[in-house]
């Protein structure tokens, strides 16, 4: 998965409906989450489309004090709202859970300036993304 920083970087380059291409494409990019995952707890609410979100635990070893990081799963059933998601998950993906729980990914995410490139339908759900998302990592954070 391409960082935030470079998807920033091509982003910033396209317009309109290339903006839309992009967001598809990183939807696609996602890797493939099992629908034995797709559940009730994985669940994201609030959005216009169904979205799942899925945290995998990854230990980083002695390099990495021996913390975990997430690797977080995703998918949704609209193409658009699978590559918003994908953008929520290149702010977070394969940091220590504790880092992940406190970050600002809303504003990481700002440089998008996602309210204005999409529908308010599209966008809607986003904080419910990050929300899903956070309280995964919190809870992984606190088990360790």
């Amino acid at each position: 998965m391409r960082t935030l920083d470079d998807i920033l970087e091509e982003y910033e380059f396209l317009e309109g409906d290339e903006r839309y291409r992009l967001l598809i494409e990183l939807g696609r990019d996602l890797d493939e989450m099992p629908d034995a995952l797709k559940t009730d707890a994985t669940l994201v609410r609030g959005c216009s489309a169904s979205v799942w979100v899925y945290p995998m635990e990854q230990n980083e070893g002695e390099q990495g004090g021996g913390k975990t990081a997430l690797h977080f799963l995703a998918d949704s059933n609209a193409a658009i709202t699978k590559g918003i998601v994908a953008l929520v998950i290149a702010a977070v993906q394969d940091r220590p859970a504790h880092e992940v729980a406190a970050m600002d990914v809303m504003g990481a995410l700002g440089p998008f300036d996602l309210k204005n490139q999409l529908s308010s339908n599209r966008t809607q759900g986003v904080p419910n993304m990050i929300a899903l998302v956070q309280e995964h990592a919190a809870r992984i954070a606190a088990a360790q």
